[in-house]
């Protein structure tokens, strides 16, 4: 009788450590679920934020081409973190020498003479007096986005002034260069 009064609770002893030891497999996940470790390979590149890149690389193009400059170019594609760099410097750099065009004291002494920013008159445009023919020979791709002159910027007109005035000088406003004595 001992021996099955001890029977019991060993028995009762192993049903128990048993039901804890399946228990503790059970929580744990089993060995083909665990994932291996990936073999070392060449990372893909951090992407950009591709239509930020575009934004500054249509405002650098666009003030390069008012000031006259070749278009910068590079051979990443846009949603790159190197092209995203790149074009936020170069805008950053377009716009600080846009906002400095050449200094010339006959462009003061011109617009001084020649009118407002915004004079309308038909056939001289903006403060620099520019005629259709003008703005379509120096500006041909502010013209047809911005219109006639008087809706352009102060800057945008003295850019496209200051083409002009590379190849043909003071002529396109000869009384005025005149009287600024400039010719």
């Amino acid at each position: 009788m001992n021996d099955r009064r001890m029977l019991l609770p060993i028995a009762l002893a192993v049903i128990v450590s048993a039901g804890t030891v399946s228990g503790f497999s059970a929580a744990s996940p089993p060995r083909s679920a665990v994932p291996k470790p990936k073999p070392l390979t060449a990372r893909a590149a951090p992407r950009g934020n591709a239509r930020l890149t575009r934004r500054l690389r249509a405002v650098t193009w666009r003030w390069q081409v008012v000031m006259g400059h070749r278009r910068s170019r590079l051979g990443v594609p846009l949603d790159t973190r190197r092209a995203l760099r790149f074009w936020r410097r170069q805008a950053r750099m377009v716009r600080r020498l846009a906002a400095h065009p050449p200094h010339r004291s006959g462009w003061v002494c011109i617009q001084h003479h020649e009118g407002s920013w915004r004079d309308s008159g038909d056939p001289y445009w903006g403060g620099l007096q520019m005629d259709r023919g003008f703005m379509r020979a120096y500006a041909p791709r502010v013209l047809l986005r911005r219109g006639w002159a008087d809706r352009w910027s102060p800057l945008e007109q003295m850019w496209v002034a200051e083409h002009a005035h590379r190849g043909r000088g003071y002529t396109p406003w000869p009384n005025t260069a005149r009287y600024c004595g400039l010719l």
